[in-house]
């Protein structure tokens, strides 16, 4: 689940290109200098042990029970906290000379170094005034931890009880975020906070009996005795009632009464005070490149073309003689590309992502242990959220991925789209690759959940386009189905910097999708509200996925009948996500041992 809007000081952030640049890449073959290694292992352990404190999150779904008491603190004096321990990290690492490092310990340093840059970087923008999007705030997080939390054992129950009791500083902190917004100027659209009112709203609503922070109290194991079951889950209800329902009111008469006045109608991040450089900081974080919002516009309008042609070769294979709009037309209106009710939709995709998982070996030699499921979205969320999305598990935790549909608004969920949607959220997209990353037991902690939008969304993207190989979609329909979503990407890229960087309308990036696309109305207004209310991060897909797919070309250009798919999937994901430019120069060490071999 993508909770951005809480994200601790940028930290688990990537950084700018620039510093990647300058990283050599070091051949397997070079001998290690085991006393520079040791030095940057010391300062690895150090910094995982820093991370493991600011992120309890991600400690928790490793096993740490200490950290499943806590949550994120999220303030701006936390944050400001945050500038000396990583500066003094960047200071010791600037100490060991990369040349001397064995070549894992030469990424390991690059990628660190490039991480720490971006967070400090990151702490002057205080992007965390942007404190909630159009998906809503603080109250999301609530049906996150509930669903993705499972506890095994008294002391686990007692540690997640804490965690819910620290819902009142992380509800009071997000609101101190926002006022400083509303303060400086850098607020949200009023589209965007009505989107997150809907949802605050809702959050209100909920009944003890239906509460998702009450569930994992449910399923506790036959070794918790029935007195300790009694007493956990009353101290839980105690808990939610005591600190969580008044949080959640408090949130919503915030942004009645004092956020929403404030807010103005028109989009994008350009239009707020200091907003434009706050954009292009973003936009090379979620890309991990230096490109200017100028260069991806243009990148996105030249794919945009390229795909409209392809369509309109499906178009045709379907059978369609009239005009594209036609087309669309009858996409979006003919019943028999929707599912009928909610159960059928979920049963569709549910057979979809078994089918691909049927696809996998002949595409990779490693596949990840952790198996994933398909739920629906939670029924509180749904009329805001996205069409579908994927929820990492952990085997620590016993907590498998979580591919999740949404099921309502069936006559805006198209069936032709299902198979790519599926591809990327479950497998061989983010289930297969996150899996494997959290699986990568050789990788230092912060390797293994590193967040690289571009890597990881354009692998999603990625998938999409495999499910060709893997012959799996199975008519015209469907592979324009496809397509439609590739140009969604591409629309991304031209709507998104239109939006935050060129002072576009939302009817002007509307029309990118409407025109082009097969997107239902729908989802193309809720796509529209997450641009605008979560600057820059859609651009990481295409861009992700164009140098995803120039890596392949390369390869198999250079290697030619050496070039082994399975082989070369697993060099791209085993290691976990890279920036790109660091990713070039490991599958390029990659491709020069293959020709060797």
């Amino acid at each position: 689940m993508k909770l951005h809007y809480l994200a601790v000081a940028a930290v688990l952030a990537v950084a700018p290109q620039a510093a990647v640049a300058q990283t050599r890449a070091v051949p397997p073959a070079e001998a290690s200098n085991h006393a520079a290694d040791r030095a940057l292992n010391s300062v690895i352990a150090d910094y995982e042990t820093y991370l493991k404190s600011i992120d309890p999150m991600t400690a928790a779904s490793e096993g740490d029970v200490a950290a499943m008491a806590r949550l994120p603190d999220v303030s701006r004096a936390f944050e400001m906290a945050q500038r000396a321990p990583l500066q003094a990290f960047v200071d010791r690492l600037r100490a060991i000379d990369p040349a001397s490092l064995s070549h894992g310990g030469a990424i390991n340093h690059a990628f660190l170094v490039y991480s720490l840059g971006r967070s400090l970087e990151g702490i002057d923008y205080d992007t965390s005034r942007l404190a909630f999007d159009s998906e809503g705030g603080p109250g999301t997080w609530a049906l996150y931890v509930g669903g993705s939390t499972r506890l095994n054992s008294v002391a686990e129950a007692e540690a997640y009880i804490r965690r819910i009791q620290a819902f009142g500083d992380l509800f009071a902190q997000t609101t101190e975020n926002a006022r400083r917004g509303l303060a400086t100027g850098m607020v949200q659209a009023r589209s965007v906070t009505e989107s997150a009112l809907a949802n605050a709203r809702n959050d209100v609503a909920i009944t003890p009996d239906a509460e998702p922070l009450l569930k994992p109290l449910t399923t506790l194991p036959p070794t918790v005795s029935q007195a300790d079951r009694e007493r956990l889950t009353a101290q839980a209800a105690a808990a939610v009632a005591s600190t969580l329902v008044p949080a959640r009111r408090a949130w919503l008469s915030f942004l009645e009464t004092e956020y929403l006045p404030k807010t103005p109608v028109e989009p994008g991040l350009g239009n707020r005070p200091g907003g434009k450089a706050m954009y292009a900081y973003l936009v090379r974080g979620h890309t991990t490149t230096d490109l200017t919002p100028d260069q991806i516009h243009q990148i996105g309008l030249s794919e945009v073309a390229r795909i409209r042609a392809r369509m309109e070769v499906e178009m045709k294979a379907a059978g369609w003689t009239g005009d594209f709009a036609g087309f669309l037309n009858f996409l979006r209106t003919d019943p028999q590309f929707y599912a009928q009710t909610r159960e059928d939709l979920l049963e569709k995709a549910s057979e979809m992502a078994k089918r691909a998982d049927g696809g996998l070996p002949a595409l990779f030699a490693t596949l990840p242990r952790l198996p994933y499921d398909v739920q629906p979205v939670p029924p509180q969320i749904e009329a805001t959220y996205t069409t579908g999305r994927y929820n990492p598990g952990s085997m620590q935790n016993g907590v498998p991925g979580h591919y999740v549909v949404n099921t309502s608004k069936l006559d805006q969920r198209p069936l032709y789209e299902l198979p790519a949607l599926t591809l990327h959220e479950a497998v061989p997209g983010h289930h297969l690759q996150i899996a494997l990353q959290q699986e990568a037991e050789d990788q230092p902690y912060f390797r293994r959940q590193a967040n690289v939008t571009a890597f990881t969304e354009g692998w999603g993207l990625y998938a999409e386009y495999l499910g060709e190989e893997m012959g799996f979609y199975r008519t015209p329909y469907e592979r324009f189905g496809r397509l439609s979503y590739e140009m969604w990407r591409a629309c991304r890229l031209v709507a998104d910097t239109g939006l935050h960087w060129m002072g576009w309308s939302e009817e002007q990036a509307r029309a990118c999708f409407r025109d082009n696309s097969a997107l239902a109305p729908h989802n193309i207004e809720t796509e529209l509200q997450r641009y605008i209310g979560w600057p820059g991060q859609a651009t990481a897909y295409k861009i992700g996925e164009i140098r995803l797919r120039e890596i392949r070309a390369r390869a198999e250009r250079e290697l030619g009948p050496k070039f082994n798919v399975r082989t070369f999937h697993d060099a791209l994901l085993t290691e976990g996500p890279l920036p790109l430019a660091l990713l070039d120069q490991r599958m390029d060490a990659w491709i020069a041992a293959e020709k060797t071999r």
